[in-house]
């Protein structure tokens, strides 16, 4: 795609705040609380869950129906369209228009779930029952004891497939976002919501296991000095991915994607996120 100049003095002119941003559409408001009120709703319903199961799965649900909610409203509103323009050989990138410092957190924090699912797994044992992948059993001083629920494949699989589920549609839409017709102020309130809601599944997930792994650990006696070790790892990620969670659901619930200018928008503003 090629960024595009003003044809007439007159469009060139305008301010950029002239057209509103098509995330301020109706549709897009609506569909994106209608994403969270079937999450709130489908999260009420799993809760009840036994053995923390239900809490893990609403956390993932919930994240899943917001990021469905904002893709519908992105794909439910036509762009907005600006005035006549002509060709410039700027070609329009994703990263020009994602929140940089955001994006990058949210990133190390995607990293950071799947090296604790991956370690999880790597240790998980069978529950009571001999459900496999769903408990950490531990010996020590001819003692054996398990502790779960623990994050195992059982629970590990149904995060990773969400999570990829996730990146994959909020990719696509990111991509379709920089490519199609519309003003440079709304693919950029656009991009926002799309991040937001792909952090809130990451961080509500993360959240999560971090919760599962540290309340594991210290119901047993037998984790020693790995599982202080541990402890010390899952709780600044969760301190992180609980901070992070209310940012992302405010942006998505926001009726514009909290607006802000880079240096590559040529706006003249400096706020990046």
């Amino acid at each position: 795609m090629l960024e595009l100049g003003s044809r007439t003095s007159a469009s060139a002119s305008a301010p950029a705040s002239a057209s509103a941003p098509a995330s301020r559409a109706p549709v897009d408001r609506y569909a994106r609380w209608t994403g969270l009120a079937v999450g709130a709703l489908a999260s009420r319903w799993l809760l009840p869950m036994n053995n923390g199961e239900g809490t893990l799965y609403a956390i993932v649900v919930f994240g899943l129906c917001a990021v469905a909610g904002v893709l519908l409203g992105d794909i439910l509103t036509a762009p907005r369209r600006g005035a006549v323009r002509t060709a410039a050989l700027t070609p329009r990138r994703v990263r020009d228009y994602v929140p940089p410092r955001m994006t990058a957190l949210l990133l190390a924090l995607a990293t950071a779930l799947v090296v604790l699912l991956t370690a999880a797994a790597t240790v998980a044992s069978p529950d009571d029952l001999g459900r496999a992948g769903r408990a950490l059993t531990l010996t020590c001083r001819g003692v054996t004891e398990s502790a779960g629920p623990w994050p195992g494949l059982y629970y590990g699989l149904p995060i990773l497939a969400s999570l990829a589920l996730a990146t994959a549609a909020c990719g696509w839409s990111l991509r379709r976002i920089a490519t199609r017709p519309g003003d440079e102020q709304s693919r950029r309130d656009r991009a926002l919501a799309i991040v937001a809601a792909w952090g809130l599944v990451v961080s509500s997930s993360l959240f999560g296991v971090a919760s599962m792994v540290s309340g594991a650990l210290m119901s047993t006696t037998c984790d020693g000095a790995l599982g202080v070790a541990g402890n010390w790892t899952v709780w600044p990620l969760g301190l992180i991915a609980l901070l992070t969670a209310p940012w992302c659901l405010f942006t998505i619930i926001s009726p514009r994607a909290t607006a802000w200018r880079g240096r590559r928008a040529g706006t003249g503003g400096t706020d990046r996120r």
